[in-house]
């Protein structure tokens, strides 16, 4: 496959907005790196100008709509078969986009990574396999754009509806399904996912919790997704109790 685009949202991303560019560009052939930057006030800005720099092929574009409008925007920019959704809190594993072409055929619309959340201080193995069997079954029921290969003809024409600040990637992934394409999850490609620290508290928790259920109730698989929340409730417990603890992130790059 030639090079692709890569679409990535950021605002206010310098928490780990490096080590994610790094792992992107070398587990990606990158043609375009297409921003859409919520007006950020820190420094990722900055980092995106070091990277623009060194490769020369970085275009940021200041959006100030919902998720759904930047996602929309993004995917207008794209110029090539097929294009990536890379968040800007995730480091992809080694050879990612090596993996992720083996999974592709003439049926296949998108290829998902999974997405592996890292909970500062938990290292129960039981607990972080779970997490990563429910990350997949909610995949299955309302998608995910962290490390998303999509072919660009499935989503050329999709209008997603501007209230959806969360659950857009639900849409994207609805849509690509109505349209007979297949969407598979590779089980060899992932990513890990950091979110910031500040984020790592039982107030942020349920407060993206509640925007999560205020999304969710116009997509059709809110109920069967709802099914997972008693999950999520110890889920964000044990966040609360990495966020009080002595100990920091652990920091993983995978290059």
């Amino acid at each position: 496959m030639d090079a692709i685009d890569v679409v990535m949202l950021t605002k206010n991303s310098e928490h780990l907005l490096d080590e994610c560019l790094t792992s992107i560009y070398n587990n990606v052939p990158i043609r375009q790196l297409i921003i859409i930057d919520g007006f950020s006030t820190d420094n990722t800005l900055k980092v995106l100008e070091k990277f623009s720099k060194k490769y020369g092929n970085v275009k940021i574009i200041m959006e100030k709509g919902s998720r759904a409008v930047a996602r929309e925007r993004g995917i207008g920019e794209v110029e090539t078969e097929w294009f990536m959704f890379a968040d800007s809190d995730v480091v992809l594993c080694k050879d990612w986009f090596k993996k992720a072409e083996k999974h592709i055929d003439k049926n296949v619309g998108a290829v998902w990574g999974l997405n592996i959340d890292i909970i500062p201080n938990i290292k129960n193995k039981l607990f972080l396999k779970s997490l990563a069997l429910v990350a997949r079954e909610c995949f299955n029921l309302r998608g995910g754009m962290h490390d998303t290969l999509i072919r660009s003809e499935t989503v050329k024409d999709i209008k997603i509806p501007e209230e959806l600040h969360a659950y857009e990637d639900a849409y994207i992934i609805s849509w690509i399904k109505k349209k007979h394409w297949k969407v598979i999850i590779g089980d060899d490609l992932y990513c890990l996912h950091f979110r910031p620290q500040d984020d790592w508290s039982l107030k942020e928790s349920l407060s993206l919790a509640i925007l999560d259920l205020k999304c969710g109730i116009v997509h059709s698989h809110i109920f069967r997704y709802a099914f997972y929340y008693p999950f999520f409730i110890f889920y964000w417990f044990l966040q609360l109790i990495g966020k009080n603890s002595k100990s920091s992130y652990q920091r993983v790059s995978q290059r």
